[in-house]
């Protein structure tokens, strides 16, 4: 009787799975896992950090397998190790790259796991890491725009609700309300973190493995906090983490949005608030004349698109039973898609924002006409009126055109606007407590993180012994 022929993938049951299935269920999985290989491997190094705690690796082929790992990632970081189509996924690309170097080490590595705790490791080390550096990020661009805000507290344009000039305002004002925004979602960024930051190794497919795996030990070798604790919990939580990420990313969008939106409205000649200036602009093929806001209608649109990303997230994890679903294999690109464009976003804002001129004098001429209006009947108060008949005196006056009103001293504008978060009174040093406390966090996690995983990336002695001796 003739052997079976091996299959062509590490996990079909057949030897010769029909080829338009297995390209169906492979999908576009090579591109978006190879995003993840690197941590795939940093995985599977956590990973045989707890069997050896357990003794379910001797430690020579601990010390042998650790150290091919770190072979691995170097290859994949030189572009040697890849995923190719035949591989269907990183898993399979990284334990095959193993077995050709180590056949018997190799067929080891996958001891004590599945497939779905694998990709469930990679994704909460991912979005650790992409979390930490958002947070960096966002503070980044808080910062240029307190600093913003302090460099031109003192000048005046339009405020406007409606899309109608409402009352006087600042571009200290906008700028700083912008970087609140921003901290706000920030402060957040803690109780996220502390919901990605659980180990899934170990729950195998969702129900665990008749071995005595030492969970604790490989969450403590990649950097943890934690365990999932449930091992069932672990794909019941798929799509719910990625979602929380997106979400995150959603609401910083929610103000990068409104930042572009501003500055393309008030560069565009209109207002001529804001100097697009020419390196941050695009023209066009036709019209010699064009200097355009790509840059912020791109960093728009991105952000728009972001909720398209976590809609997509939602739909695929909402509707589903308990326990691991092929269906988790789709959630990976709306996730990896939206992270990146949340930080290439907030990257090129930062860099955007300082480069931006003002024209003063076109800001202070739009305070005219009615914009002083609400400051006539707050005088009116202050002379002793009850508010609502000042208010009513001053509507009628207008009415009849019967109301004259002073020209606009910036000086006095800013100094009546003295309370809290006014104009006047920003408040930039509290903003800028609060945004430190969050990057001290951020970077304290960030800290402790990098060092577990360098701790995890220091090649191991080689033995006295080469023999393979498990336990």
């Amino acid at each position: 009787m003739s052997a079976k022929a091996a299959p062509t993938t590490l996990w079909s049951p057949s030897a010769t799975p029909d080829a338009r299935a297995l390209a169906f269920t492979i999908g576009d999985d090579p591109h978006w896992d190879s995003q993840l290989l690197r941590w795939d491997v940093i995985g599977s190094l956590g990973h045989i950090a707890g069997l050896r705690s357990a003794n379910i690796l001797s430690p020579v082929d601990h010390q042998r397998l650790h150290n091919h790992l770190l072979s691995a990632l170097s290859a994949v970081e030189s572009g040697e190790l890849f995923i190719a189509r035949e591989h269907e996924d990183g898993h399979t690309a990284v334990e095959l790259w193993l077995s050709q170097r180590d056949p018997e080490l190799g067929a080891r590595l996958h001891t004590g796991r599945s497939r779905n705790d694998q990709i469930a490791v990679d994704l909460r080390l991912f979005m650790k890491s992409s979390l930490q550096k958002i947070v960096e990020l966002a503070g980044q661009l808080a910062t240029v725009l307190l600093d913003f805000a302090a460099q031109h507290r003192q000048t005046l344009w339009p405020g406007f609700t409606h899309q109608r000039r409402a009352m006087p305002s600042s571009l200290g004002l906008w700028s700083a309300a912008l970087a609140e925004g921003l901290i706000d979602t920030i402060e957040t960024h803690a109780a996220l973190l502390g919901q990605i930051d659980r180990s899934p190794l170990g729950s195998a497919a969702g129900y665990g493995v008749p071995l005595s795996l030492d969970r604790e030990a490989t969450a403590q070798a990649l950097g943890f906090a934690g365990l999932v604790q449930v091992v069932t919990a672990v794909q019941n939580g798929r799509g719910k983490l990625e979602a929380a990420l997106l979400f995150f990313c959603t609401q910083l969008g929610h103000d990068l949005s409104r930042l572009c939106a501003d500055v393309c409205l008030y560069s565009a000649e209109e207002f001529g608030f804001l100097i697009l200036p020419a390196d941050l602009a695009t023209g066009s093929s036709l019209m010699p004349h064009k200097r355009n806001p790509d840059v912020f209608e791109l960093g728009r649109a991105k952000m728009a698109a972001l909720d398209g990303d976590l809609t997509q997230l939602r739909f695929l994890a909402g509707k589903l039973s308990s326990g691991y679903h092929r269906d988790f294999q789709l959630m990976k690109e709306p996730l990896l898609r939206g992270v990146q464009r949340t930080m290439e976003t907030l990257d090129v804002l930062q860099m955007a924002i300082p480069k931006l001129g003002v024209d003063k004098d076109r800001c202070l001429a739009a305070l005219s006409g009615n914009l002083l209006v609400t400051d006539e009947v707050i005088r009116r108060v202050e002379s002793g009126q009850p508010f609502r008949t000042a208010y009513r005196s001053v509507a009628d006056e207008l009415k009849r055109d019967a109301l004259t009103l002073p020209m606009a001293d910036p000086a006095d504008l800013i100094r009546r606007r003295r309370s809290t978060g006014g104009m006047g009174n920003l408040g930039l040093p509290k903003l800028r407590t609060r945004l430190r406390h969050c990057l001290r966090q951020n970077e304290k996690s960030q800290v402790q993180f990098r060092s577990a995983i360098d701790r995890l990336l220091q090649p191991m002695p080689t033995h006295d012994s080469d023999t393979h001796n498990p336990k």
